[in-house]
């Protein structure tokens, strides 16, 4: 075998194993804090909706909130599985968590129900402060307790919720097995002052929170996330992204075609 075929032999399988390096990250990556939104299939107000099963989710992970109130650091949920997904005009939202314990009464003094909360940003133009926003950047919260039910509410910094007169959410919860599963639904156009505005043409940024009443978990007591988003217009999972990663592929086959042809033909010259 002359040196020109083993050059390109060895160039070939250089691109070959670059563009498998390249390419594969590209065609699985999501960016950071996305939770992928997908169409509805049916009606998924439940949480044992035959249609979940095929909407792709998000683990979210969650730490305690930073909070002066006591034991603020002493929280248990460490994540929080996040479905989303849309059509005949509704978001729903499915949030899952590991609870060994069903919280439902908060009947006495040392009593407290399990928990859970999802805010957006009443004005999507700018990320309010995590912890429920402040007084000129609020947050729209979609509220659940096992003990009170849904709430939608209003805030502009801690201890400062509002309920909205008239919410335009609806919940639906199931324990199952040690996890708690919670359906929100909202329809799209839902409107009203203060109410976050659900478009198709952006990102949505979303927060999650978590109490488990079993540990004591209450008021700034509680498990949250980081902000993340809904990409609800263009972004990684559609046109713009699978034309750069079709583009990249197309290079890599280009390339590898011009290799093996240059080596095949520098090996026939060598030959005569």
């Amino acid at each position: 075998m002359t040196d020109a075929h083993h050059i390109g032999t060895a160039l070939l399988l250089g691109l070959v194993v670059v563009t498998a390096t390249v390419a594969a990250p590209l065609a699985s990556a999501r960016p950071a804090h996305e939770i992928p939104v997908s169409p509805a299939t049916g009606n998924l107000s439940t949480p044992a909706a035959d249609g979940w099963a095929s909407v792709p989710a998000a683990e979210v992970p969650m730490t305690s909130a930073p909070s002066s109130v006591p034991n603020a650091d002493d929280t248990t949920v460490e994540r929080v599985h996040v479905q989303a997904a849309r059509g005949d005009g509704t978001l729903y939202l499915r949030l899952q968590w590991d609870d060994a314990t069903r919280d439902q009464s908060a009947a006495s003094p040392e009593a407290f129900a399990d928990q859970v909360a999802v805010q957006f940003p009443v004005n999507e133009s700018a990320r309010p402060p995590i912890a429920m926003g402040g007084p000129g950047n609020m947050v729209n919260v979609w509220y659940w307790s096992a003990d009170a039910g849904t709430q939608e509410l209003l805030a502009g910094g801690a201890g400062s919720t509002t309920a909205f007169g008239q919410p335009a959410v609806d919940a639906d919860a199931r324990y199952d097995n040690g996890t708690w599963s919670v359906v929100y639904a909202r329809s799209v156009n839902a409107s009203g002052t203060n109410r976050t505005t659900i478009t198709d043409d952006g990102d949505l940024d979303v927060a999650f929170a978590v109490w488990n009443g079993s540990n004591g978990e209450r008021a700034g007591q509680k498990s949250v996330s980081e902000w993340h988003y809904f990409p609800f217009g263009d972004g990684p999972s559609g046109p713009p992204y699978e034309a750069l990663l079709w583009s990249v592929a197309g290079v890599a086959i280009v390339a590898v075609v011009g290799v093996t042809a240059f080596g095949v033909q520098r090996a026939r010259g060598g030959m005569k």
